[in-house]
């Protein structure tokens, strides 16, 4: 699975049982994170503000109705990180409570006789060496490896379930959306489908928040990518090499109603020329050049001005074959993958 020798910034862990169990080893290992960094962070204290309480009271009340494991796992995630649950699923939320969130990420989807999709995991700069990957076996559901961010649930970056179902997800900026569902929730609820055609039925019918997957399953030849948000649900077959910098290309609100930072403008300029040139995905998402709008903001982001406050963290490449998903996972800028296997 991995090189034991090799110092990583992305780490590792294994577990499994009930939605509270793995909530709990959940918030366990990401609790001194947490408490150094989100506490006194405007973003944390924005989603937890009082204005926001009724529309968190709202999306709770709905994901206990209609995902009530989801909600025990949460309340483990709480109790692991020793804070309130009402916070933590604030937290959980943020993309649905706020337009604009520090939650960037590019994938690149190459259609064909082995499908792929790669991805780089944009986030907060300070979760760097924090965050890791999640080997876990719920009771009852599909196993399931996910990034993972210290606080969040699992099913909102990349991940692949033991159904054969891979998601990569991307931030989507929409306005004048209010949230019934969170997205994030949603995505965690995706590890759970056992087909594409299921994952889209999830998520077709709950307004939420807007989010970009990138979806494709073993044994299927289809790689989907999913735009959703504010009830609405677009869904188109990739064809051809694409590539996809967290705005809404195709759902016609996003369209509409989006913000569209430099960084995501840029990035979506320059993976798209890459990708017409037939550059490798791994190439793609290292990349740190090219010329693009306002000085042209690189794929790979790893400076400490970052205009969205994001840095890359950890980039996915997972590809189908015959025997199966063959997967690498890399927490540097060059070199070889921290994490490798087959699934």
């Amino acid at each position: 699975m991995s090189n034991e020798t090799v110092t990583r910034d992305l780490g590792w862990l294994r577990l499994a049982g009930s939605p509270r169990d793995l909530g709990l080893a959940l918030g366990e290992a990401g609790r001194d994170a947490v408490g150094r960094h989100l506490p006194g962070h405007p973003l944390w204290q924005m989603v937890n503000a009082p204005a926001h309480a009724a529309r968190v009271a709202r999306m709770a009340g709905a994901t206990r109705a209609r995902f009530p494991w989801i909600w025990a796992e949460i309340e483990g995630l709480a109790e692991g990180l020793g804070l309130p649950v009402e916070q933590v699923f604030a937290w959980n939320c943020r993309g649905d409570l706020l337009a604009s969130t520090p939650d960037g990420c590019t994938t690149v989807m190459l259609p064909g006789p082995e499908p792929l999709l790669a991805h780089n995991e944009d986030g907060l700069p300070f979760f760097r060496g924090s965050c890791f990957i999640a080997e876990a076996q719920p009771e009852g559901r599909p196993g399931f490896h996910a990034f993972c961010y210290p606080g969040s649930i699992p099913g909102h970056t990349f991940a692949f379930n033991g159904a054969g179902l891979v998601q990569t997800v991307n931030n989507l900026r929409l306005t004048g959306v209010e949230a019934e569902m969170p997205r994030m929730v949603l995505g965690r609820a995706l590890l759970a489908a056992d087909t594409l055609d299921s994952a889209l039925d999830l998520l077709g019918d709950a307004p939420s928040g807007g989010f970009h997957f990138a979806l494709m399953q073993r044994g299927d030849p289809r790689i989907l990518s999913v735009e959703f948000g504010g009830g609405a649900c677009s869904v188109e077959e990739i064809d051809a090499p694409a590539v996809h910098a967290n705005h809404a290309l195709h759902l016609p609100g996003g369209l509409a109603a989006q913000i569209v930072t430099d960084s995501s403008r840029d990035r979506q300029a320059r993976g798209d020329a890459l990708a017409a040139a037939g550059a490798a995905p791994l190439a793609i998402l290292r990349d740190t050049g090219g010329p693009g709008h306002y000085g042209g903001l690189p794929i790979r982001r790893d400076a400490a001005d970052d205009p969205d406050e994001e840095n890359t963290l950890g980039t996915a490449v997972l590809r189908l074959s015959a025997p199966g998903l063959h997967w690498s996972i890399h927490d540097r800028a060059a070199g070889d993958p921290a994490y490798s296997g087959t699934a």
